[in-house]
């Protein structure tokens, strides 16, 4: 019993150590990726919201290819390295990643090829949308293999290379991006807004070669460590070259499928939005665009500061389920579960309640005063947690080798957001597509956790209990925070970015004064995060 114990607690620091790396470079990527906005959305002058329409487009596009092209590899990689690494058969995960390798450069050329030359069919002929979707054709040679060195450290519970490059992809990518449109639409005389969006996501590729390069140096800086496990390995498996292609491709079609979850939801939008809501209104197309771009791109880039949360605590908890999983250590496997479901809520609640308070400042610093787009960010945080969810509900499905239930339960929620997509827009107009995402998730996870009781009779009663105290806490932060806010606009009649931004610094201190003492007075973070939280309220004289 004490060896079990000991094991959970080992795990749990893993997954916290992991998740920290995680979420650091997630959120650290994810808010560079935002803060760019600022300017880039100033400089396109009137053609922001058109400009974003196309970025969001092609993003969208992009990121069905990014799966496509890395075949879920990298994720079926970490899983199946941390599976044999578990078992002290570091050879055959080694041989996996060279297999791997070989996998990746073939699928990054096909992909960069079938990207281009489909945009005309993908774009719907718009020659703006083409030349966008074109450019961002080339990071797609770059991006499989720098995605599987990336499954390769997480096999090994090793986050930081991974977290780092994310973060140095990131930052390369918006010093190409701005210096690119800051010479088109200022230097030059004729503010081409559509060259200045095709620089900007060609920018994706330039990212990815910095990223390569920093993967590529820390996977030779630990070498000699793999190495020493390698030949230390037990070597009683031996696994032909043939299964492990054939190993590859099974594990790695569910995550091809589930991974495209949200990209998919986003497709239906996409291709829906305007068709339907030009049923409900007359207007001109660039006003349809305008529209989508308030939640196709305007919002969600900031609610996936949020949801990345979510996706930096995912990648962590498929290698360790996978190696309790491979152990048969069910009450390992529990823990596990209560762990991450707990982590998840403890960060992801209060972020989201905490960006639906500070909506009308934080669209106004991003973009421009916009009650339209306010309010559409403001239902955005919410459903942002359905979005979060069933990312670490599908990892953890993953994680216990239940690829195709995931799958299954994924179609269902888009069979749902399809059924409801027309008459949810016809009620609702522009917040119809949100709503709709947000019940088809919702089904989806709670499908998903269904199966987590059913199967591995995973109770939750602790995750239930934290998960009321935690809303209950978020609840008591919002409403100090909206009032905060709302007066300081009252108060300050804001007129420009550098006022809104005040008012977003000064209302979210306080919101995350007011939570961080909740949870630690009441030790509910001790029991989430560990002891070490005990330091800090010392510190801060919380008794």
């Amino acid at each position: 019993m004490q060896e079990n114990n000991q094991n959970q607690t080992t795990s749990k620091n893993t997954l916290l150590r992991g998740s920290a790396w995680m979420t650091m470079g997630s959120i650290f990527s994810r808010i560079l990726g935002a803060l760019y906005i600022i300017p880039w959305f100033a400089w396109m002058g009137s053609h922001g919201n058109i400009a974003n329409a196309l970025t969001a487009r092609s993003y969208n596009i992009y990121s069905l290819f990014i799966i496509i092209s890395t075949a879920g590899i990298p994720g079926a990689i970490a899983k199946q390295v941390a599976h044999y690494n578990a078992l002290n058969e570091y050879g055959v995960g080694r041989k996996l990643f060279h297999r791997g390798i070989m996998l990746m450069l073939g699928l990054g050329v096909i992909s960069t090829i079938a990207m281009y030359y489909f945009s005309p069919l993908l774009a719907g002929d718009d020659p703006r949308q083409i030349q966008v979707m074109q450019s961002l054709s080339a990071a797609l040679l770059l991006i499989p293999v720098m995605s599987l060195i990336r499954g390769y450290f997480q096999g090994y519970n090793d986050m930081a290379p991974a977290a780092l490059s994310q973060f140095v992809e990131q930052l390369f990518r918006v010093i190409y991006m701005l210096g690119a449109t800051y010479i088109i639409m200022k230097l030059h005389s004729s503010g081409d807004y559509v060259l200045a969006v095709t620089h900007s996501t060609f920018a994706a590729a330039v990212g990815a070669l910095a990223g390569l390069a920093l993967l590529i140096f820390y996977y030779y800086k630990k070498k000699s460590q793999m190495d020493y496990l390698v030949l230390n390995s037990d070597n009683a498996i031996s696994v032909s070259t043939g299964n492990l292609f054939k190993e590859i491709v099974r594990q790695s079609i569910p995550f091809i499928i589930i991974d495209s979850g949200i990209t998919l939801f986003q497709l239906i939008d996409q291709y829906t939005f305007n068709q339907f809501m030009g049923t409900f209104v007359k207007v001109s197309t660039d006003q349809l665009d305008s529209w989508y771009a308030l939640f196709g791109l305007n919002a969600n880039k900031l609610i996936m500061i949020t949801i990345s949360l979510a996706t930096a605590m995912a990648v962590t908890a498929i290698p360790l389920l996978s190696g309790a999983h491979a152990r048969k250590n069910f009450p390992e496997i529990t823990a596990h579960i209560d762990d991450t479901l707990e982590l998840f809520l403890f960060v992801m609640i209060p972020s989201s309640f905490g960006m639906a308070a500070v909506a009308t400042s934080l669209y106004s610093v991003f973009y421009n005063y916009d009650a339209l787009g306010i309010s559409v960010l403001y239902l955005s945080s919410f459903v942002a947690i359905a979005l979060g969810l069933f990312t670490i509900l599908a990892a953890i499905l993953q994680g216990l080798s239940r690829n195709r239930l995931a799958i299954l339960y994924l179609i269902v929620g888009i069979v749902i957001k399809l059924v409801l997509q027309y008459p949810l827009i016809a009620l609702f107009k522009i917040y119809g597509p949100l709503v709709a995402t947000g019940i088809g998730m919702s089904i989806t996870s709670w499908l998903m956790l269904h199966h987590l009781k059913v199967r591995f009779r995973y109770s939750g009663e602790r995750t239930k209990r934290r998960f009321a105290g935690i809303v209950l806490f978020s609840v008591f932060m919002f409403i100090p925070t909206k009032l905060v806010e709302s007066g300081l606009i009252w108060l300050m009649r804001p007129d420009g970015k550098l006022s809104y931004l005040f008012i977003f610094v000064v209302s979210v201190l306080i919101g995350a004064t007011v939570y961080g003492y909740l949870v630690l007075k009441t030790r509910l973070a001790d029991r989430i995060i560990g002891s070490k939280v005990a330091g800090i309220r010392r510190r801060l004289k919380i008794s």
